[in-house]
């Protein structure tokens, strides 16, 4: 569903990705881990165009999202991304929010736009709250319908950057139990999280990335046990320990 083709990225003099080559198959979910700076987030917001590269090729559907006929709102409608501080419409009802798209976008008629609506709520555990605003929402609960408005455009592929970090930590349980219900039900996702156990738990490979060089590509398993790389053994004896939630995933 998604390849990275030498992908290299570029901020002035500083190299964030450094010739990435990578595949995500269709219901996968790929947790990529290292340390601050390792170009992770840059990695996933590469996907929409979110951010730009000097060269290589991103193959989203087996089609290059650079490509000069390609329509970035289009394309962006078929990749949901939730972001680390929500970006909700603040000015809009939780309704609002996730009827805006579907009805402007896709064409869905207002009544089906909103029994959708209705459903995702329910999904994430928030039907309740169809008509509350923002402002009065937890920051769990913004972040549990920015997952809903995102899935309302029915795209094939998720993308979540560090969706929990800016949580307190009671909230963070009820982000992650939604998205663990996504990759149950086969959602192919791209996540950035904190959340070490998560990743162990729900991924199905862990990408290790350091200086924008994506080091080591395996199995949670394999790489929380007897990762193969050297970076990676050091940076796991660091962040693997109770208590401790500092890498980054992309599932």
């Amino acid at each position: 569903m998604l390849s990275f083709e030498k992908v290299h990225k570029r901020y002035g003099e500083v190299e964030v990705l450094g010739g990435i080559d990578a595949h995500i198959g269709r219901g996968e979910v790929v947790v990529v881990c290292g340390p601050s700076g390792s170009g992770k987030s840059t990695l996933i917001r590469t996907v929409t165009r979110l951010e730009a590269i000097q060269s290589g090729r991103i193959l989203f559907e087996g089609r290059d999202v650079n490509a000069r006929d390609v329509r970035v709102n289009q394309l962006r409608a078929r990749i949901g991304f939730v972001f680390q501080s929500f970006n909700l419409f603040q000015n809009l009802s939780v309704r609002q929010n996730l009827t805006l798209g579907p009805t402007k976008v896709l064409g869905m008629s207002r009544d089906a736009a909103i029994a959708q609506a209705e459903m995702l709520l329910a999904k994430v555990g928030l039907a309740h709250k169809i008509d509350a605003m923002p402002a009065n929402l937890s920051g769990g609960q913004q972040q549990r319908v920015a997952i809903a408005r995102a899935l309302a455009m029915k795209p094939p592929l998720m993308l979540f950057d560090e969706p929990t970090s800016a949580l307190d930590p009671e909230m963070v349980s009820e982000v992650l139990q939604v998205m663990r219900g996504l990759a149950e039900e086969g959602m192919t996702m791209v996540i950035v999280t904190h959340e070490m156990g998560f990743a162990r738990d729900v991924s199905s490979r862990v990408w290790f990335m350091d200086q924008g060089q994506l080091l080591e590509d395996a199995p949670p398993e394999q790489f929380f046990d007897r990762p193969a790389h050297a970076r990676a053994q050091r940076f796991l004896q660091d962040v693997v320990r109770p208590g401790v939630r500092d890498c980054a995933v992309a599932a």
